[in-house]
């Protein structure tokens, strides 16, 4: 019996101790009053990395926190810390049309995800050189918004059912609801003409830019593929990696890799028959960030 008390109290101590989703205030500037929760794992790497998960439209950070559960337990086995920005605003999207987020250094959202990314650098001896976002659907759209006005901050990125950078500068909102949908219904551009809209972001940046993976469903009714395949257009154009082929079953079935050069800056998966927001798989998009191996 008293082998079993000890045993329990040990096991509570153990429970208590484990690491947990926290609320952050006072992180920096915050132009658009958004939310920081950050996942810190009890086993943290010396000089961690980062990663920044966006949740989708009418999410929140915490329910993007329990829908990535696989992630987690990569930031446990890895020791990366995760932060789950959550916006309230906007049925809780995130505001990829607003000039100040497309525009470096003039507020939004993307400011306000930035300082938090910094506030973790400092707090936690974070490595500046490892900081990665991934989101889907406005999450999605938000990875690629803010890896192409803060190119100094984001080592590379992965957006899911998302759409281009500036796909919908100048819209209402980009909500599901908005009046103006041409977005989502796949604007097209040249990639030069996408790729400007990146480069314009951040006048006179001459740095270097981060990777990008994007994913789709070739059946998604809400964002329409062709937006996967205006955005890979436009980092293809970016990070001038202009030669692409295709590649069946890869990662697996259903999936058609969109094979840009050798894949390390740029590339892309379209998934024949899946819908809005497919799964998200941690590990091509954990192995093409470089944090597995």
């Amino acid at each position: 019996m008293l082998f079993r008390s000890l045993f329990a109290v040990a096991l509570a101590a153990t429970a208590t101790m484990a690491a947990s989703l926290q609320a952050v205030t006072g992180f920096g500037t915050n132009p658009s009053q958004i939310q920081m929760y950050i996942y810190v794992p009890d086993k943290l790497a010396t000089k961690p990395a980062i990663v920044v998960a966006l949740h989708p439209c009418g999410g929140s950070g915490q329910q993007w926190f329990s829908g990535t559960r696989p992630t987690v337990q990569y930031a446990d086995q890895l020791g990366f810390i995760l932060i789950y920005p959550s916006t309230p605003h906007m049925s809780n999207c995130w505001d990829v049309q607003n000039a100040a987020s497309l525009t470096h250094g003039a507020g939004g959202d993307a400011t306000g995800i930035v300082q938090m990314v910094n506030y973790t650098l400092t707090k936690y001896s974070a490595d500046p050189e490892r900081v990665y976002v991934f989101g889907s659907s406005s999450g999605g759209m938000m990875t690629n918004v803010i890896a192409g006005t803060y190119p100094e901050v984001f080592a590379a990125g992965s957006a899911t059912s998302g759409t281009p950078f500036a796909c919908f500068a100048g819209a209402p909102s980009a909500t599901p609801f908005s009046p103006n949908q041409t977005c989502a219904q796949g604007l097209q551009h040249t990639a030069a003409d996408w790729g400007n809209f990146v480069r314009n972001a951040y006048p006179g940046y001459t740095g270097k830019r981060p990777r990008m993976m994007i994913w789709h469903g070739n059946a998604d009714a809400l964002v329409r593929p062709q937006c996967a395949l205006e955005a890979l257009k436009q980092w293809s154009d970016v990070l001038e990696v202009p030669d692409m082929k295709t590649v069946a079953n890869v990662p697996a079935s259903p999936y058609t890799q969109y094979l840009y050069g050798d894949g390390s800056k740029v590339v892309g998966y379209m998934g024949a028959g899946l819908g809005h927001m497919p799964a998200i798989n941690d590990k091509v998009m954990l192995t093409f960030f470089g944090l597995l191996s």
